[in-house]
């Protein structure tokens, strides 16, 4: 059957897989909080500068 055979394939495919370790899933998801932090603060403080930019010019 296809099913069968589609089942038994991918098996064999996540066998071959190199999982990474502890310590490398660690790292990489302080490093993508990190900078999920940086660009949040960034737009942050554009989306700011902006508002006060277009009240301002708004005011005149």
């Amino acid at each position: 059957m296809k099913i069968t055979t589609f089942i038994r394939e991918s098996y064999a495919e996540l066998k071959k897989v190199i999982w990474p370790s502890k310590n490398d899933v660690i790292s990489q998801t302080v490093v993508v909080v990190v900078s999920l932090v940086f660009v949040s603060a960034a737009l942050a403080l554009v989306d700011f500068c902006a508002l006060k930019l277009i009240s301002l010019i708004i005011s005149f």
